[in-house]
């Protein structure tokens, strides 16, 4: 669903808070009653410099935590192109087909509300640190890792979205403060992440192989794999 880009008001962010803060920033937006719908576009334009930083831990949060369906469809194709923006060093853009995509302010109070304590609490521990990890061309490297985790969130697999989501929020939050261990804690999950939904996928290619060779009596049928 689309609707009318009106620009997303941000001088009523909590001060007490922290005006430059992503939690408190992202909480002003989903506590805003002006609008029934945020879009992406208004997201992009909100988060202004630190759109690329912002927008991937948004999108990967979303897919991170229980939602109504159809909702990940909205964030998952920005969550690519993101991504692949980070891996290759470009500006942040995105396509008027996905800025014009939107979710419900409920569903994005919703989201926010679950997930700003933790922000909060990383924002409160993560300091500059190591930053040329966050440069080019180190920064290349999360980016490709960024990328393949979220390719990871698409694919089918009920659950296994989780952990690649959050590694791409801690490597996010990695590239907003330039903290450099962060990004490379992000790095690892997504590491470990590769690793773990491979195997599942290899569990279940090896499954299926099985169950079509006995089919053709080229075998016994295999257990149901346990994942």
């Amino acid at each position: 669903m689309t609707e009318p880009h009106v620009e997303i008001d941000l001088s009523k962010v909590d001060k007490a808070e922290g005006a430059d803060r992503l939690s408190a920033i992202l909480m002003a937006i989903a506590t805003a009653e002006d609008r029934d719908r945020i879009s992406i576009g208004d997201l992009l334009e909100a988060l202004k410099r630190r759109a690329l930083g912002a927008l991937m831990f948004i999108f990967a949060i979303i897919t991170a935590l229980p939602m109504p369906p159809g909702v990940s469809a909205v964030v998952g194709a920005p969550l690519v192109f993101l991504t692949a923006q980070l891996m290759l060093g470009m500006n942040v853009w995105l396509p008027r087909i996905i800025t014009d995509r939107s979710l419900s302010r409920v569903d994005f109070h919703r989201v926010m509300k679950a997930a700003s304590p933790w922000l909060a609490r990383a924002e409160g521990i993560m300091k500059p640190r190591f930053e040329f990890l966050a440069k080019r061309p180190a920064v290349y490297f999360a980016g490709f890792v960024a990328f393949v985790m979220a390719l990871l969130v698409l694919l089918p697999i009920p659950g296994a979205n989780m952990a690649p989501s959050i590694a791409i929020c801690i490597i996010a939050l990695g590239l907003l403060e330039r903290d450099g261990i962060w990004i490379v804690l992000g790095a690892l999950v997504g590491i470990v992440s590769t690793i773990v939904v491979g195997g599942i996928y290899w569990v279940l290619i090896s499954w299926t192989v099985g169950v079509v060779l006995s089919f053709f009596g080229l075998g016994a049928p295999p257990p149901v794999p346990a994942v």
